[in-house]
């Protein structure tokens, strides 16, 4: 896909909050080409991130963005809850071109009062930290004023970091205690495994190279197969066999309940995060 697609001609892409995430996503647009060096611009909170930023990246980073904003066409906005209100202020001071596409990654803040703080063309997103191995999962869904095209520049954004997924804003709390939140209970089932391994003799270093590359496989066996995950289940559980003797033991534990109530919490926890 053609730069000219993500950014018209002239217009910068900015990242405010260059972050982890942040940092994951202008890395992608860059790898893929989507956009070039010289046209993005990015800010951190500290002098020492702007640093890193710019060394790791190519880009020009700093902590005084003011003169950049109003060349933007695109602008990433990946601050913390609590950080928009004063960041929505700082755009607008800063003239935020009327036709410029904001992306916000900021979790938990509805549409409604995105453009409440600051009236634009608003898209909001749901990506993950394995943007950063280029394998995230991003949802994505259309403000009041963004158009067919705006969500397809949005759509390209996170597909340069990995899938992206487009949903009604109805969804979006619920994903980002599901995905959002997700490779943090992915880590633990992982830690858990590996911990369960070393008990039985493995070495931890083995332990998590072997589970690590299940997982994934796994993951690629629900993704490619198409198949129900309990359908797959079933094939690895023979009767008598040594599986259904670990998956009835971890019933036993309450581990589908405690990950599915985890969820639950954390999207509770999500829905009150955006008044913060």
């Amino acid at each position: 896909m053609a730069e000219s697609t993500i950014l018209a001609a002239g217009r910068a892409f900015g990242v405010v909050g260059a972050g982890v995430m942040g940092t994951a996503v202008a890395k992608g647009l860059l790898d893929s080409g989507l956009v070039a060096a010289d046209r993005v611009w990015a800010t951190a909170r500290t002098q020492a991130t702007c640093d890193k930023v710019a060394a790791r990246l190519g880009v020009a980073a700093t902590l005084d963005y003011r003169g950049l904003v109003g060349t933007s066409g695109v602008i990433l906005v990946g601050v913390k809850p609590w950080q928009i209100a004063g960041l929505a202020a700082a755009l607008a001071e800063a003239g935020v071109p009327e036709d410029a596409l904001l992306v916000s990654m900021v979790g938990g803040v509805s549409v409604e009062r995105l453009e409440s703080l600051l009236p634009g063309i608003w898209v909001r997103a749901v990506p993950n930290t394995p943007c950063v191995v280029g394998a995230g999962m991003t949802a994505i869904c259309a403000g009041t004023r963004a158009t067919a095209v705006h969500m397809e520049v949005a759509r390209r954004i996170f597909e340069a970091v990995g899938k992206c997924e487009v949903v009604d804003e109805g969804y979006v709390n619920a994903i980002t205690a599901l995905s959002g939140s997700g490779p943090a209970y992915m880590y633990l089932v992982i830690e858990a495994l590996v911990d369960g391994a070393v008990k039985v003799g493995l070495r931890r270093d083995l332990a998590t190279r072997l589970v690590s590359q299940t997982m994934l496989g796994a993951a690629r066996m629900v993704q490619e197969t198409g198949r129900h995950p309990a359908a797959l289940k079933d094939d690895v559980t023979t009767p008598g066999g040594c599986t259904i003797e670990g998956l009835l033991t971890m019933e036993d534990g309450g581990v589908r309940a405690a990950l599915a109530r985890g969820v639950q919490e954390a999207t509770r926890v999500v829905e009150s995060m955006g008044g913060k």
